[in-house]
Order: C-alpha cells, then sequence, then structure tokens
C-alpha cells in the first residue's frame, strides 16, 4: 500500500468536521491527523508541527477567514496544501483562495467522489476547481460586460446580500451578523457603488432577474 495522504480540516461547526473526517477516513488512501475548528495560533501550530500532505480549509472559519488563513498555513508549512470548501459558488471565493496559495476549491454541493478527486489531485501537484465553479465561470464569459458583477463583492458584503435576498431590513440583518445596523448600512451602500445600482430597488430587481446562488 502507497503511503497514505495526511489532512487536517479546518471548519468552525464540529459536527460538519466530523462528518468529513469520517467521510475521509473510510478511504485507506486518506487519513485525517486533525481537525481544527478555528484559526488560532494554536491551531497553525498544528499545521507545523503535523505537516499534513493536506489542508481542508473552510473559507468562513473565524476569526481568521479561510483566505487569510491559508497564507498562514503555507508559511507554517510550506509543503502543505490547501483545498478551500465553502458554500459560496461565486468563481472569486475560489480565484482569492488560488491567489493566497490554495490549489483546490470546492463547494459545499460537491459529492464524496468529487472531494476525493480533489485530494488526489492536489495532492499530485495539480490545480483542482470543482464542477460548479467551472460551470459558473463558465457562464460568466458570456454574461454581458454591463451586467453588475457579484465577483466584486467581499465575503462580508456576499452574507449582507444573501439576507437581502431574504427580505431582511437592515436592522434584522445586523442581528444575524452580530453588527450595527450602521455597519450593515455601510454594507448595503458598498454592494449598490460595486453592482453600479442605483437604489434597493434596483438590486432586489438584480437578484430577482439573476437567480443568484448565494
Amino acid at each position: 500500500m502507497n503511503k497514505q495522504i495526511s489532512i487536517i480540516i479546518f471548519d468552525d461547526h464540529n459536527l460538519v468536521a466530523e462528518m468529513w473526517s469520517e467521510l475521509i477516513n473510510s478511504d485507506e488512501r486518506f487519513l485525517v491527523q486533525g481537525i481544527c475548528n478555528d484559526t488560532s495560533d494554536k491551531s497553525i501550530e498544528l499545521v507545523r508541527i503535523k505537516r499534513p500532505d493536506i489542508v481542508i480549509m473552510d473559507i468562513n472559519i473565524q476569526p481568521i477567514s479561510g483566505i487569510d488563513a491559508t497564507k498562514l498555513v503555507k508559511k507554517a508549512s510550506p509543503g502543505t496544501k490547501v483545498i478551500g470548501v465553502s458554500m459560496h459558488n461565486q468563481p472569486s471565493f475560489a480565484k482569492r483562495m488560488l491567489k493566497n496559495g490554495a490549489m483546490g476549491y470546492v463547494t459545499k454541493s460537491s459529492n464524496r467522489n468529487e472531494m476525493f478527486e480533489a485530494i488526489l489531485s492536489v495532492s499530485a501537484g495539480n490545480i483542482f476547481i470543482c464542477k460548479e465553479i467551472q460551470e459558473n465561470l463558465s457562464k460568466q464569459v458570456f454574461v454581458d460586460d454591463d451586467t453588475p458583477d457579484i465577483s466584486k463583492l467581499s465575503e462580508r458584503e456576499i452574507d449582507v446580500l444573501k439576507h437581502i435576498k431574504d427580505g431582511l431590513s437592515s436592522k434584522e440583518i445586523a442581528v444575524k451578523l452580530f453588527l450595527s445596523a450602521r455597519t450593515v448600512e455601510v454594507h448595503r451602500s458598498n454592494i449598490l457603488k460595486k453592482l453600479n445600482l442605483k437604489n434597493t430597488a434596483s438590486l432586489l430587481k438584480f437578484i430577482h432577474n439573476s437567480s443568484l446562488d448565494i
């Protein structure tokens, strides 16, 4: 038997992390060395000590986002390859992860086989992007240049946009995201500017017409 591919999972949802661990360990080609529920110094130190072949990184983890924590992982263990995992299926997030040193990106809609494929591909030194992101990237190629580009938005702005889509007010969004109502208003204003939209009505129309999956 060839050497097992060693893996550390970063995810702040215990149940999700444990499910991924059990699933990955069910394949004899892989060995999960540990689970980190945050991106604290202690978690990054575990990577430095264990030096896993692969780190599976949830991009929404705290206190440092998975996008920024990827740089810390690479600094702690240069030989470790990072695969980003997220609920977001916007290509912009995959681009940011790769820019910060990741070699793979899968969404939480990906199935077990696609995750296994990502681990094997990245372990072999290849870039891996899941099918969902590839399809969305292909669609963007045919989008009119005047169409608002959601990839310009930050992670937090995407979070705010998701709640706007659900019909929440700024005060309700503030409670959901543990922010002040003023901060949410600033995010809403920035979203309009980045998408080149005049007001909330035009934003809602854009969300409705584009059938955003966020």
